[in-house]
């Protein structure tokens, strides 16, 4: 009974097989997972953005994003931005930048962007 429980619950966990979709999904040239992309260095994402949100940062507004690509999270950061449009949660998005690491999160800056439909 236990194989068989854990077989059922295996196949009603379906995170395991969305992941799997996006990074297929996400895969093309010049564009590397967020799982193994390197720190301070210019690389080329793709990804869902999860969550959006305005998080002022010293003083100034910063528009603030989750990017996820089945590999890995990356949280991006546009500062003096309120609102961008086309820039919501469920939107697939390219970005260019180098990730850099703020209080223990890896964050990209202002990075290049392309919607993606």
């Amino acid at each position: 009974m236990g194989r068989l429980r854990a077989k059922l619950s295996e196949w009603a966990n379906t995170a395991d097989q969305d992941a799997r979709d996006l990074r297929t999904v996400y895969e093309a040239k010049d564009v590397v997972s967020i799982g193994e992309a390197a720190d301070r260095e210019l690389v080329r994402l793709r990804g869902t953005l999860r969550t959006v949100t305005l998080r002022p940062r010293g003083g100034v507004p910063a528009l603030e994003a989750e990017l996820f690509d089945g590999t890995g999270m990356l949280t991006i950061v546009w500062l003096g931005r309120r609102h961008i449009a086309g820039i919501s949660p469920g939107r697939s998005l390219q970005v260019q930048g180098r990730i850099g690491v703020h209080d223990g999160v890896r964050t990209l800056y202002n990075p290049r962007y392309e919607l993606i439909p």
